[in-house]
């Protein structure tokens, strides 16, 4: 529960985007961006590895959110760690690395590490933004 909380504090912080980096994301992540301020643009980056969010459960929960608007990207088959940037390049900017995927939260101990030196990511998050929407099945 404890770990669920900190996502859902992190991703209220957001004023105008989350950018969300995690090839495993599920039910439970859409979940946590429910609370989010409303006009937050999500952007999620997967490649949808093993048996990932499925088409029928997202569009259950856009029915169900029709406020939350939340598009889905490859995230290019090379990530292995898992980030959370919001309100990309703005003054508000903040980038999260995580240990865990934030549908396996609490089930082990992680680390969630907000990394104040935003410049290093830049060209990764320019990378993300050509990428091609996900297509779920």
């Amino acid at each position: 529960f404890k770990a669920d909380v900190v996502y859902d504090e992190i991703y209220r912080q957001a004023k105008e985007s989350i950018f969300i980096v995690d090839n495993y994301i599920g039910l439970k992540t859409l979940e946590k961006l429910i609370n989010i301020r409303d006009g937050v643009a999500v952007s999620v980056f997967i490649d949808n590895l093993v048996k990932g969010l499925r088409q029928s459960t997202f569009d259950d929960f856009s029915k169900e959110y029709p406020n939350l608007k939340i598009q889905l990207f490859h995230s290019g088959g090379i990530f292995h760690d898992r980030y959370i940037i919001l309100d990309y390049g703005t003054d508000d900017e903040k980038i999260f690395l995580c240990g865990t995927s934030s549908k396996d939260a609490g089930r082990r101990i992680t680390s969630i590490l907000e990394d104040p030196d935003r410049k290093k990511y830049d060209s990764m998050i320019k990378d993300l933004l050509n990428n091609k929407k996900l297509v779920l099945k």
